[in-house]
């Protein structure tokens, strides 16, 4: 064999031996739906602590809007990509850990109560709304902080990395200068109020409207009237259009048959309703095929 022929050979066999190795079993497809076709799995993130959007229900399991919503997002994708079955894993993710859990594959999507922002776009990729949110903050009834410009000067915890720190140090162009002290969780936010180690905790306002209506123990909070800010929440993935298209073609179906009031009914309290900019999130979103 001449060494023209030895050297095609060669690069034959790389080829050959390239191409079993992109499709054996442990090498997943970077392709996000090619990935879930192939093994045949949804990994899902979720919070056990953002009541009542994704959390950790006395059961054990997963519960809230938006694991209601990716469980429907779930069995579209199942539909969308014609598999028998499809396994859906559920990994817990913290407001810490989310992006990483999605940028290194950990999960293909987070489940929570995560804002959509441009400077998080330059990491991840986001679905269409789900949600339109605005920040918030608690204190103890006995000593109650009912404004935003009384915040300055007071202790007000926070979870690094949010939106809801991003606006809070933003306060000082307004003549409010709060005293951060880093909690890592929604709990920990609440139990640093109500142990001293903070003057107000503050996050979204539906969770904090969680957690004062929830239980006794609420008794002893005082929600805030002030919105530091309004945002919107979405469902977060790796950068792939592809995936994005098929969760946003997810939602979609949802919000366009009324499976969204079932969602919102299984979510929420008996008795609560849609705020006007929420029915504009689901009809703006109905997008037809």
């Amino acid at each position: 064999m001449d060494s023209r022929s030895l050297a095609l050979a060669a690069s034959l066999s790389m080829s050959t031996l390239l191409g079993a190795c992109a499709n054996a079993p442990g090498n997943a497809p970077r392709d996000s739906l090619a990935r879930i076709a192939q093994t045949q799995t949804l990994k899902l993130g979720y919070r056990e602590d953002a009541n009542p959007f994704s959390f950790k229900a006395a059961d054990g399991t997963p519960a809230g809007y938006s694991v209601e919503l990716c469980k429907r997002v779930a069995s579209s994708l199942q539909s969308q990509l014609k598999l028998a079955k499809l396994d859906v894993q559920w990994i817990p993710v913290t407001a810490v850990t989310r992006m990483q859990a999605v940028s290194d594959g950990s999960v293909d999507l987070e489940c929570g109560s995560t804002t959509r922002t441009l400077g998080r776009e330059k990491q991840v990729d986001f679905s269409n709304a789900i949600w339109v949110e605005g920040a918030s903050f608690v204190s103890l009834a006995s000593s109650p902080i009912a404004r935003a410009p009384d915040l300055n000067g007071k202790r007000v915890g926070v979870i690094p990395g949010t939106t809801t720190e991003q606006v809070l140090k933003g306060l000082p162009s307004r003549g409010v200068v709060p005293v951060f002290v880093t909690v890592q969780t929604h709990t920990d936010g609440i139990a640093a109020v109500r142990d001293g180690r903070a003057d107000a905790y503050a996050t979204d306002r539906l969770i904090l409207v969680g957690e004062v209506t929830g239980g006794p123990a609420g008794a002893t909070l005082r929600l805030s009237d002030d919105y530091l800010s309004m945002e919107t929440y979405s469902l977060m993935m790796r950068r792939d259009q592809d995936m994005r298209l098929a969760v946003n073609r997810a939602l979609a179906e949802t919000y366009r048959s009324g499976e969204i009031t079932r969602v919102f009914r299984q979510s929420f309290p008996p008795g609560t309703v849609p705020s006007p900019l929420i029915e504009a999130v689901y009809v703006l979103n109905a997008l037809p095929e």
